[in-house]
């Protein structure tokens, strides 16, 4: 199974979960129901933002900490501002 087909499968079971939710298939109490399923989707949105800040931040946070892949980057810009020069493309300085 692929990560999409895996992707896809997941959103479609919280999407069914949900949806019987919010039409009271799953019983509820009727606080619950009138005030808690209504937002539950803005609330997923709003933790997967989060979430998502979370994770960015830390990678900017750590990316020092990784020597090996800043030299690989570092070679790779090298290489590329070689192959362009030879092509007669003006990459500016080095």
């Amino acid at each position: 199974m692929t990560r999409a087909q895996q992707t896809i499968s997941i959103a479609l079971l919280l999407s069914s979960l949900y949806l019987a939710c919010f039409l009271g298939i799953v019983p509820f109490s009727p606080k619950i129901q009138d005030e808690i399923v209504p937002v539950i989707p803005f609330w997923a949105l709003v933790t997967f933002g989060a979430y998502l800040l979370f994770k960015l931040g830390y990678g900017v946070f750590t990316f020092n900490d990784v020597p090996e892949a800043h030299k690989e980057l570092m070679t790779q810009i090298q290489q590329a501002r070689t192959e362009l020069k030879a092509k007669g493309v003006d990459v500016g300085t080095d």
